[in-house]
């Protein structure tokens, strides 16, 4: 059995209960060196086999797998955050299904999740945004021209963007020419959860200036949207309370004070 393991964004304690207990039962693990925290490897046992997947093609991967399957090990390939965003999972589950080789995936706790722990931020606010989109600029690998920047821009919802901290001058000129206004609030959180996390707020039209100011130009994500103007501690004002909550409210659980209507 390969396991696909979530690693969570970054802090050690922050992958799951079921993940951990998979670490510590395997007998090869192969972990995306690049960004998963190394000190989850000590939760390793002695005499187990770890690859670093920074270094590696997938045949590689798979081949790595493929033989310790072969030897009846128990086998965890350990992602950064959830391994459903970003993980590039599914060509190996496909390789692995035409190996006849089981596999299953174990989820994590996402660096977007991450992000918006480190700033108090909740994505979903009554009256200002219902909706989270998760979207990438296009580098090498390309993003469909349907999900461009600009169109996404368009619906002035919160945004989350990874992979793109290098590329802050284009990406703040398409969210201004996709709708958002230069003063839209920004946030960018570089290494959320890890002990050198830093979180930056500032807006759309800053978003380059600010990143080179605090020295990123990887690992962070980028938030774009009014939600971010409550992060901290923002003003209560610009956004409604949760009907869920509210005392006039009925749900299947509790009567509102003046009954149900």
């Amino acid at each position: 059995m390969v396991s696909f393991v979530g690693a969570g964004p970054g802090a050690e304690d922050l992958i799951t209960v079921r993940g951990s207990k998979l670490l510590q039962q395997a007998d090869v693990v192969i972990y995306a060196g690049s960004l998963v925290n190394k000190e989850l490897l000590n939760l390793c046992k002695d005499n187990c086999e770890i690859h670093n997947s920074a270094v590696m093609t997938l045949e590689e991967v798979i081949k790595v797998i493929s033989e310790a399957e072969k030897s009846g090990k128990n086998i965890v390939r350990l992602h950064t955050g959830d391994p459903c965003l970003y993980g590039a999972i599914r060509e190996q589950m496909d390789a692995l299904s035409s190996l006849h080789i089981e596999y299953e995936v174990v989820p994590g706790v996402s660096s977007f999740c991450g992000a918006a722990a480190a700033l108090n931020l909740e994505y979903t606010l009554p009256d200002v945004s219902q909706s989270v989109i998760i979207t990438r600029m296009e580098g090498r690998t390309p993003v469909p021209e349907k999900e461009s920047i600009e169109s996404f821009s368009s619906h002035g919802s919160t945004m989350v963007i990874f992979l793109s901290a290098g590329m802050l001058d284009k990406l703040q000129s398409r969210l201004i020419a996709g709708g958002y206004s230069p003063d839209t609030p920004a946030a960018i959180v570089y290494k959320a959860s890890w002990n050198d996390e830093k979180k930056v707020l500032c807006t759309v039209g800053n978003l380059a200036q600010s990143a080179v100011k605090n020295d990123i130009s990887k690992t962070a994500l980028i938030i774009v949207g009014n939600v971010v103007a409550q992060s901290c501690g923002g003003n209560e004002s610009m956004y409604s309370r949760s009907k869920l909550y509210d005392p006039d409210f009925t749900t299947g659980w509790r009567e509102g004070l003046h009954g149900r209507s």
